[in-house]
Order: C-alpha cells, then structure tokens, then sequence
C-alpha cells in the first residue's frame, strides 16, 4: 500500500514555481497508527517535501510522541529539555508552553484557560505576540484592524547541549475561526503578506540557499555559527527585528556572566547549511536569534578569490556583523513570495522538516478565543551534517 501524497493549496501571494516541491496533505491513512512499511514512505515524504499535512486526525498524546520518536529512535527528550522550558522563568519560552503531565516530551500550547486537559486542570495559555519581544510594535488600533506581524523566524531547538530536533509535530485541537489578518513587514519595504488568523508561516531553507548569489552560497557553506550560552535566556531582555528575523543590536542581551551555569564544551557550534539525509539538497539553517559568531573557514585551494567574502577564513565576534551577515542572507526567503502560511482547521495536524525549514508563529488573538495544540519535538541523538568537501568546492 502507498501513501497518497497531494500538493498543498497555496496561497495567491506565492510563487508557486518556488512551491514545486515543498509540501503536501497525505490522505488514507492514520498517522497515530502507521505500519512500518507505511511510516518508512511517510519519512521518505517528509525529507522530499520538508512539511506533511494530515486533515481530521485523532491523536493522544502518546501517540504524537511515539510518531515523532519513529523519525529518530534514540532521541528521548523533548526538544528543550523535558520540564526545563518551563522551570526556567526568565526564557523568553517560559510563557509559552505548557507541559502534558504523563508524557513530558508533548506540550500545550495556544491562547487563552484550557480546562481539563490531559491531566491539566487548569492552563492558561499566552500566543506570542510581537508587542512583548520586537523593538517597534503595531498600534492597538492597527491590531484592532487586523494589521499583525511575524513573531519570530526560527528553528525549533534549545542551540545549547541538545541537537536540534529533525522533526517537529504540530497537532491543532481547538481552532478559533477569524479573520484575515494583514502579516506587516515594517523594515521599509512595503511587503506585506495577508494571512489566517494564527497561521503557522513556513519557509524553505533548500529555497533561502539556492536564491543566494554566489558570494553568499560560497560564505554560507564555508561557515559555521556559534550559539550563545542557554540563548533564550541570553535574549530575553533584546529587541527583536520588525521582520522576527533576528534580534536588534542594542547591546541589551544578557552578559554570559549573568546567564545560568553554562559550559562552553556545550555551547552548539553548527554549519550554517545542512544536508537533507534524503534529497542531499542543501538547507540554510541558522536561528538567527540565538548566534553570537560566525566561523568561516578559507576558501578551497584553487577556488577563485574574485568576489569572495572572507577568503582566508575569518572569526567574527562582532554581534552586529554577525547578524547583518545572517540578515543579508535570510532576508530575500522571507518574502511573502516565498511563505507558506498554514490556514489550520481542527484536527490538523502538522509534521515539519525541523533541519529543512524555518516557521514562525503569526498574529493575535483576543482573550476569548481559546485555542489548543499539542507539540512535539525531540531533541536529536545527533547534530546535522553540513556540506561535503564536494559541496563547499562546487560552491565556492
């Protein structure tokens, strides 16, 4: 028996040239009780297509455990930790999720006082909202109007002693109904992207990659990106960009002195572009966020110098150099062209390439419109692969 894999509806607003690949809704067959044979096709379709739909799931919460544990048997933990998120409360995360008692490695998260809930009495749950975490926010009578932003661009992963998690499952149980709302980008280009009311918003790393002109794909392969120490919390007093694109540079992050115990052995040092494990496409894969350096190593002997940035390597420690590179490189793959943002109904349920795309959470609700999903994501039995010495020659 194979799965059936159908393209997913775009919106108006993308390219769908650039969409020829990514996604799709899998139909006739139950995701909380795969066959192996059938769950081997859907892990084949998932690293092809970097996003999987599933409409009018029912799903515990072990299950959606045991099926984001199948894509790697040895990962155990939830992404962030199991119960840490939440026990560290000066995390930007710590707000956000709320962890299902019997089974740690899912989490609530949504808008609004869930009650009853796989063993939670009581949750109050907050949608992040750019008003507390950008330099600049929309207006109240903007937001009253259905004017909204992105949150924040990013890779589900702690960035420091755990490997960022291969795949995130996303699960949406109680779905408010609204209005479309305007995604503003308010850096000066006039872009602007309409949305669903709470979108998830996803976009390519395969398509952040192969738009780059050849100065950048040479840097992108060549470089690495080193993460500050327990990052959320290193954020938490920053600004973040208009876009959610990374963070301001105003020197407001938390000094590492002041951060929780820290070992710099476990700081994450990770390539800025990773290998499918199935396609070998290459995907630009930095939370932009979290870096605090830059290593790139020097140019391949033979390759040509002209035009190349860095080519005798560098070490770069300047934190706005750092994000003005990583701004400069991630910024063309999040034009609205090149989003797709989610229009969830109950139900849904979600499966993403973790190391082959970036998401981020859109817009705002009010409090009455409660809303539930269930998350997870798992932190890996190992870090991604970067490029191939053929690669980093092919590129450069």
């Amino acid at each position: 028996m194979a799965i059936e894999l159908i393209p997913l509806p775009l919106p108006a607003s993308a390219d769908a040239s650039k969409f020829t690949d990514f996604g799709r809704e899998v139909r006739g067959v139950d995701p909380g009780s795969l066959s192996s044979e059938l769950f081997e096709q859907v892990k084949d379709a998932l690293y092809k297509h970097d996003a999987l739909l599933f409409r009018d799931v029912k799903l515990t919460p072990e299950q959606q455990y045991a099926l984001t544990k199948a894509f790697d048997p040895e990962s155990e933990n939830y992404g962030h930790g199991n119960n840490k998120t939440e026990g560290t409360k000066k995390s930007i995360l710590h707000p956000d999720l709320k962890t299902i008692p019997r089974v740690p490695q899912v989490q609530l998260i949504g808008n609004g006082t869930v009650y009853n809930h796989e063993g939670l009495a009581e949750a109050m749950l907050k949608h992040p909202s750019h008003t507390t975490f950008h330099k600049t926010r929309i207006t109240p009578e903007e937001e009253a109007k259905g004017i909204t932003r992105f949150y924040r661009w990013h890779i589900d992963a702690a960035l420091y002693d755990l490997s960022p998690p291969k795949v995130t499952t996303l699960y949406g149980i109680n779905v408010p109904k609204g209005n479309h709302q305007t995604c503003r980008y308010d850096d000066g280009t006039g872009d602007e992207l309409e949305v669903p009311l709470g979108t998830t918003a996803f976009v390519s790393g395969k398509t952040m990659f192969d738009i780059l002109p050849k100065d950048l794909k040479s840097l992108a392969v060549r470089s690495k990106v080193r993460y500050a120490p327990h990052p959320y919390v290193w954020m938490a007093p920053a600004h973040a960009m208009s876009t959610g694109l990374g963070i301001e540079s105003e020197g407001l992050e938390l000094p590492f002195g002041e951060l929780p115990s820290w070992e710099e052995e476990r700081r994450k040092v990770l390539p800025v572009v990773w290998k499918n494990p199935v396609t070998g496409n290459l995907h630009f894969q930095v939370h932009p966020c979290g870096a605090a350096e830059l290593i790139v190593d020097p140019l391949p002997t033979g390759a040509s110098r002209e035009g190349a940035l860095y080519p005798d390597g560098a070490h770069i420690t300047d934190l706005k150099e750092v994000r003005d590179l990583l701004y400069k490189m991630q910024r063309p793959a999040i034009a609205p062209n090149l989003v797709y943002p989610h229009d969830w109904r109950a139900n849904d349920l979600v499966l993403f390439h973790n190391r082959g795309v970036l998401h981020s959470v859109v817009g705002a609700f009010t409090k009455e419109q409660v809303r539930a999903f269930h998350q997870c994501n798992l932190a890996a039995s190992d870090d991604p692969a970067g490029p191939t010495e053929e690669d980093v020659k092919a590129f450069s």
